[in-house]
């Protein structure tokens, strides 16, 4: 098991170098004009802002609950992947008006320090990408972090091959043209996520839990004849809720099975706040069905 505290270093330094990079980048793709330059610093800004929504995500479920809000501050992750979604967007849009411009009427590029700069990105990214490298199988919260950071690499060594290109052809469309494709990278990136984060924040069923399975798993269950008043929601973007009523009609053990079940739901469909009522109508048996006294 991957100590949190490590995660949390890792978080720090992770939007640490980003943060750095994103300045670099930015001041380097101003001053030689480069919009791939200038797209990528854009696609860094997501990479730290889903950084920290992930440690904002693995902070807020060590916080405690009050009389107030009884689920803590959990839910703000959704809300606030969203408001970034829709920031990135706007930001996305205004790039994408000057890379058009550029593409048009191509200016000088200086591909060797557009392909310097974006091999310093390699780098950050991959270490970056390192950071959770161990903890990736454990905890989708560091999975996702993991895998968001190795794509940029990826698109990082695009841009410094791109500057490759520059210096043996003097193609310098390349260079808008790989701020267009990042941009769309980013949009579909970005859009995934705002409309995730809008189905959560109305409570919708988390998109990777499949609410057929999880109430077949549950008629299953020995002895139970109906689930209704079935609701699986979100909780934050990393904690999953279910609420059901099952009718056992003649229970043996509430309490094992409860655990059981609750246990159960957990391991096989990550729902880890599980709300379970047992109802036993034996009206509706009667003598026809030997009831019990």
């Amino acid at each position: 098991m991957v100590n949190k505290l490590n995660f949390d270093k890792a978080f720090a330094w992770g939007i640490s170098l980003n943060v750095i990079y994103i300045i670099i980048e930015a001041f380097y793709g101003l001053l030689i004009h480069s919009m791939s330059l200038i797209a990528d610093a854009g696609h860094n800004l997501s990479d730290v802002l889903g950084l920290l929504l992930a440690w904002g995500a693995t902070y807020l479920a060590r916080s405690s609950a009050t009389s107030k809000r009884t689920y803590g501050l959990r839910k703000s992750t959704i809300l606030a992947a969203m408001f970034n979604s829709l920031l990135l967007l706007i930001v996305v849009g205004g790039i994408s008006i000057e890379a058009f411009r550029k593409f048009l009427n191509p200016q000088p590029v200086q591909g060797k320090t557009m392909m310097l700069v974006a091999g310093i990105g390699v780098l950050v990214n991959a270490l970056t990408a390192f950071f959770f490298f161990k903890g990736k199988e454990s905890d989708l919260n560091i999975k996702a972090a993991f895998l968001h950071m190795a794509a940029d690499a990826g698109v990082s060594l695009g841009v410094a091959l791109g500057g490759l290109i520059i210096i043996f052809t003097g193609w310098m469309w390349v260079d808008p043209l790989l701020s267009l494709i990042i941009l769309v990278v980013i949009t579909m990136g970005t859009w995934d996520v705002l409309k995730k984060s809008l189905l959560l924040s109305m409570d919708a069923v988390p998109e990777h839990i499949n609410p057929e399975d999880v109430r077949n798993y549950l008629n299953s269950l020995s002895g139970v004849t109906d689930v209704h008043d079935f609701h699986i929601w979100a909780m934050s973007t990393t904690e999953y809720a279910l609420t059901a009523h099952i009718n056992i009609p003649f229970p043996e053990s509430n309490d094992n099975f409860l655990m059981e079940t609750a246990e159960a739901l957990n391991n096989k469909f990550g729902i880890s706040h599980t709300t379970i009522q047992i109802e036993n109508d034996r009206a509706q048996y009667g003598e026809n069905h030997n009831c019990p006294p």
